[in-house]
């Protein structure tokens, strides 16, 4: 089996999803591939990685750091074509087309994407609860 190193991998190098379920009322989705992999990621930072132009930007220098989203949930799953999945959120968030290699990405870097997100927060003073939390 080959995997997915990046977001940008072709559907033939990405484990397919089996199955996608909301968990803990929409704060957790738990996705399972076809090679036996299984990971629970949470709303939050589904949301904090979106990969919309909202939130990456059009290039790295125009990223959105996204804070204060600790309490995000996921509302809706809406396929899109077979590659993607639409995830809509509880703070109005409905932009980004989350293909499968990008979710397979995200899970297995989670634990450095996680820190790096919490050290720029860090970094910039800024939160994971919402104003006024």
């Amino acid at each position: 089996m080959t995997n997915a190193s990046s977001p940008a991998a072709s559907p033939a190098q990405t484990p397919w999803p089996t199955e996608l379920r909301l968990s803990e009322g929409g704060r957790a989705l738990t996705i399972a591939f076809d090679d036996g992999e299984r990971h629970t990621l949470s709303a939050e930072y589904l949301r904090v990685e979106s990969p919309s132009a909202e939130v990456q930007g059009h290039s790295p220098s125009q990223r959105q750091l996204q804070f204060g989203k600790r309490h995000v949930a996921i509302t809706d799953i809406q396929p899109t074509g077979n590659y993607a999945v639409r995830l809509l959120f509880s703070d109005g968030h409905s932009t980004g087309i989350y293909t499968f290699a990008w979710i397979h990405d995200l899970a297995v870097k989670r634990e450095a994407k996680w820190a790096a997100y919490e050290a720029e927060l860090a970094a910039r003073g800024l939160s994971r609860d919402p104003k006024g939390q």
